[in-house]
């Protein structure tokens, strides 16, 4: 596969999923929004994966290429059928495009925190082999509030109702992240907004803690992102090969 990536933060790549698109023999392109690059023809790509980032999906004023990118995720997904994996801004970014709404936590989730499937994310493909409950990293103080028509809900946390969401048969969003390397912590912090949520959410000695968890748990994290991404890659099988 060609993938497309559109990313918001040159250090916020897909992480451990490169070594895994390398292995597999995949190709993959990064599209740097926040620098003002160009959307290439989607034509072109086999797959779309649209990351993580700082800015919120309401923010047009301040990123005016948000308009662009929600219209193309829209094209992209809907109008194409093109494989879609979503990434916390991206998981908001698919579910605004096509008709759902995001808005302002009511309680932002900053630290290495518990989801759980949904009975339908339990029975479905994207999220095979994935325990009921498991940890993830979370940094988002916006949370998708309304899913669009046609979309499910695949997992939730008691902070936030839609943790997981699909829509059609190839397209699949995360508001967590699983994608997690040695160093994603401390390339995340130096982010102005997300120190500061940080340091807003868990105090001046959160940092450490948070970087503790992430270490404690890495070994899970590789685990479910490699169960992640093989499964997502199962879904994309019949438009793609």
């Amino acid at each position: 596969m060609k993938i497309l990536v559109l990313q918001h933060e040159r250090v916020e790549h897909p992480g451990s999923f490169r070594q895994m698109l390398e292995e597999d023999g995949h190709t993959w392109h990064a599209v740097h929004l926040n620098e003002g690059e160009s959307l290439p023809d989607i034509e072109d790509y086999d797959g779309l994966w649209v990351l993580g980032g700082p800015m919120d999906v309401w923010e047009e004023s301040e990123y005016p290429w948000l308009v662009e990118e929600k219209a193309y995720i829209k094209e992209a997904v809907e109008g194409k059928g093109k494989p879609y994996l979503g990434l916390c801004l991206g998981h908001q970014l698919l579910a605004e495009a096509l008709g759902g709404s995001v808005g302002p936590s009511e309680q932002p989730e900053i630290g290495v925190l518990d989801v759980h499937l949904t009975e339908l994310g339990a029975s479905g493909v994207f999220l095979d082999g994935v325990p009921d409950r498991f940890p993830s990293l979370q940094w988002h103080s916006a949370e998708v509030k309304t899913i669009p028509e046609g979309a499910v809900c695949l997992a939730t946390s008691d902070a936030c109702t839609f943790q997981a969401m699909s829509w059609g048969p190839r397209a699949y969003t995360l508001q967590f992240h699983l994608e997690v390397e040695a160093d994603t912590f401390d390339n995340w912090k130096d982010i102005p907004a997300y120190a500061a949520a940080l340091e807003k959410a868990l105090g001046v000695s959160g940092a450490e803690e948070m970087r503790k968890a992430c270490s404690d748990n890495m070994s899970q994290f590789n685990v479910l992102a490699e169960r992640v991404y093989i499964n997502w890659m199962q879904t994309t099988a019949k438009a793609t090969f």
